[in-house]
């Protein structure tokens, strides 16, 4: 009986032997080829994602709106990533970047804006809070020295971001140099294709967030489904690593009837760094921009931070105001309270996101 055993557990045992002699005979092929990637191409060319070195917490640019933030799940446009934002006329594309920039800004970044719709208000954008006197501008003649100038300026590795505002008017070089009417279908989705596969990796280097501002269109003879599109092609959406989607929603008007500004709604219809599909919702108002402290209030509504109590709101038993616009300017005039309510806000957040299973 023993003999026999004896016989069945030696096979076992030389082809368990023989495992890990292969495992440990690829083990050491794998760090060899590790070992020449990363002389070759430099530290940080390929790792194990496990690595305490790869771990590394996505950094980001505020948009100006709490909510908006909050829903992108990491606290802002993530640095070092393609962005396209798109909506239809005046409903608030450009506000928001301008905003970006000007966060991008205040915390010691350089940014650029490529205005290819030649259609920057400098006034605005100061309003918004843009130090101009730092701002790169460039108004570009097509879409080629647009793209150009943008991959340019990325290698620099000096800029925080970078919009080209918008998609729609980077017309190619050809299509510009082509009679009316000339057929040119193709090109502009040709350039767009060409100049991403350059620029993610550049950008991913650099830390440099791209946003491409985009139009709407409608396809024509569509009777089923959305109608609705984004020129450029198809580059833009698989090498974007967010996309947001934002509508007006209702115009927002005092007493008497004339309208201060608009309510927009902001879908995130891709996230590659965060659960897509999220929402949010704020205030722009003509000539001030993103409601910041109005959209701290709201938000702080919702997740039982501000208390409405009637007319009144009030935060840890603090009156804040009565109604919501002298609570913003509440707000407005103390920056520490607007800080309290929005560390409350992430504290909330954050003590929920642990506790979920």
């Amino acid at each position: 009986m023993g003999t026999k055993s004896t016989e069945k557990t030696a096979p076992t045992d030389t082809r368990s032997a023989e495992a890990a002699k292969l495992a440990a005979t690829r083990q050491r092929d794998l760090e060899t080829a590790i070992s020449t990637i990363t002389k070759t191409y430099g530290e940080g060319s390929i790792m194990r994602l496990g690595d305490e070195h790869a771990k590394v917490k996505i950094d980001v640019i505020p948009t100006g709106a709490l909510g908006l933030d909050l829903a992108l799940g990491v606290g802002g446009l993530p640095r070092g990533r393609v962005i396209e934002i798109f909506g239809p006329e005046s409903s608030g594309k450009t506000t928001l970047m301008l905003h970006v920039i000007a966060n991008a800004q205040q915390s010691g970044g350089l940014a650029a804006f490529i205005d290819a719709e030649h259609a920057l208000d400098p006034a605005y954008a100061k309003r918004l809070g843009v130090n101009l006197d730092d701002l790169l501008v460039s108004q570009p003649d097509s879409g080629e020295e647009a793209l150009t100038i943008c991959e340019t300026l990325a290698r620099s590795n000096a800029l925080d971001v970078i919009v080209i505002d918008s998609v729609a008017a980077l017309v190619p070089k050809s299509e510009l140099e082509g009679e009316m009417g000339m057929a040119t279908m193709g090109m502009q989705a040709r350039l767009m294709s060409q100049a991403l596969r350059k620029l993610t990796a550049i950008l991913s280097k650099a830390k440099t967030t791209c946003v491409f501002t985009n139009q709407l269109r409608e396809k024509v003879g569509v009777m089923f489904g959305n109608p609705e599109t984004t020129p450029g092609g198809k580059a833009l959406k698989f090498y974007a690593s967010v996309r947001l989607d934002i509508r007006r929603k209702d115009a927002i008007k005092d007493a008497a009837g004339s309208v201060l500004g608009n309510h927009v709604k902001v879908k995130i219809v891709k996230n590659k760094v965060a659960p897509p599909f999220a929402e949010a919702e704020f205030d722009i108002l003509f000539n001030h921009g993103i409601d910041k402290e109005g959209n701290v209030l709201d938000v702080g509504i919702e997740h039982g931070v501000v208390e409405k109590k009637g007319a009144w709101l009030q935060f840890n038993g603090e009156l804040v105001g009565q109604g919501k616009d002298a609570a913003r300017k509440a707000l407005a005039e103390k920056a520490d309270l607007g800080k309290k309510i929005v560390e409350a806000i992430l504290a909330k957040r954050n003590a929920t996101a642990v506790a979920a299973p």
